[in-house]
């Protein structure tokens, strides 16, 4: 495979085999697998996982929830609170394919069903620490009142609670991800006890990658939504989540020039492809994602720098010595991405390493139809 510029590679084997893994995972602990889709946007990767025997998913908007209906998937979670002003497009995916929207407060939910046409499922988002969305978990109060909207429609029925325990990505440590993973779980468990008696049905789903891919007891979940876990990435490696042989994309970028007296190489690859998530080095200097050596097979796990800056196209790289003095203009370098979700938002497609192109959704399209 030639590449000139910016292209983000995607090992098909290593992703198979982490999808493979959770699959494992969650039925070992019998929970329902409806990953997140938002990582990779994609038809052909959403047919591996359903190859690993999901046939349920979760997604992060309505389009994206269009995108993946129209593909075939028949059960589809927004995981995102509710936008009742894309009630025409909720009302068109729910015709064809169980949707299942997210309630943080009456108000959405009024507003959707006085022009929603078709059922929809309705999942109560609690806060389980993360802090971002969520009904305070004590507030029983303003669950009932979502409730009693709910129950008001003929075409809204209650599926039962989501969380995200998204603080679990500010952990370090196996232990602290589990210390996480527990006191979330609790908070939630708790939550569902409370109404289990009047709706017995309900699921009580939890999703973050780092939790999922090391904790073995899910007490009080039913239901399991991890996504970056398809590819991972050096902040989920750093967290000890994964391993960095699990890490399944990286960005193969062109060097343009060879900086000996700085240390620096210069790369054709900024922000506008690796986005500008970074973590924090040991002197506080933001690192955008990690240098590595791109080879027959894909890449190597040997580290030889890091992205310390990015502008538009541009990428700044201080590298070894093993690697300054064997680069040349023309070379083509690989970065593992500090958020994988994001560096594949920014690309909209991937490479395998054999040259197959793998699709995205594309969202300019949809975007200009929804403001005409």
């Amino acid at each position: 495979m030639k590449i000139t510029r910016p292209t983000l590679l995607i090992d098909e084997n290593k992703c198979r085999n982490n999808i493979r893994r959770m699959a494992d995972r969650a039925a070992r602990n019998g929970l329902i697998f409806r990953p997140h889709f938002k990582t990779h946007q994609s038809l052909d990767v959403g047919e591996w996982i359903r190859e690993a025997g999901a046939d349920q998913c979760t997604v992060s908007s309505v389009q994206m929830a269009g995108y993946f209906a129209d593909g075939g998937w028949k059960d589809i979670t927004v995981a995102f609170p509710l936008n009742a002003l894309e009630v025409d497009e909720i009302n068109r995916i729910a015709a064809k394919a169980q949707l299942n929207v997210l309630a943080i407060a009456p108000e959405s939910l009024l507003l959707l069903v006085k022009k929603l046409t078709n059922p929809v499922g309705v999942f109560i988002e609690i806060d389980a620490g993360y802090h971002r969305t969520g009904v305070d978990p004590s507030h029983y109060g303003e669950i009932d009142a979502i409730l009693s909207v709910i129950s008001s429609s003929k075409l809204l029925s209650f599926k039962g609670f989501l969380t995200h325990a998204g603080q679990s990505y500010a952990a370090r440590s196996k232990e602290a991800i589990l210390k996480v993973h527990e006191a979330g779980s609790s908070i939630v468990k708790q939550v569902g006890e409370h109404y289990r008696k009047q709706f017995p049905d309900l699921v009580v789903s939890s999703g973050d990658t780092p939790a999922c891919s090391v904790a073995e007891h899910f007490d009080g979940i039913d239901e399991m939504r991890p996504g970056n876990f398809v590819f991972y990435d050096i902040m989920q490696r750093d967290i000890n989540s994964c391993s960095a042989e699990d890490i399944a994309v990286a960005m193969a970028c062109p060097v343009v020039a060879v900086l000996k007296d700085r240390r620096e190489l210069i790369v054709h690859c900024g922000g506008v492809h690796l986005s500008k998530d970074f973590l924090k080095r040991a002197d506080g200097s933001p690192n955008f994602g990690d240098v590595v050596r791109l080879n027959d097979h894909g890449w190597e796990t040997v580290v030889h720098g890091y992205a310390k800056s990015l502008s538009q196209e541009h990428g700044i790289l201080p590298v070894d010595d093993e690697l300054l003095n064997s680069a040349k203009v023309g070379d083509v370098l690989g970065i593992l991405p500090v958020h994988s979700c994001m560096t594949a938002d920014c690309m909209g497609e991937y490479y395998t390493l054999e040259g197959r192109r793998i699709g995205m959704m594309r969202k300019a399209g949809a975007l200009a139809e929804s403001i005409s």
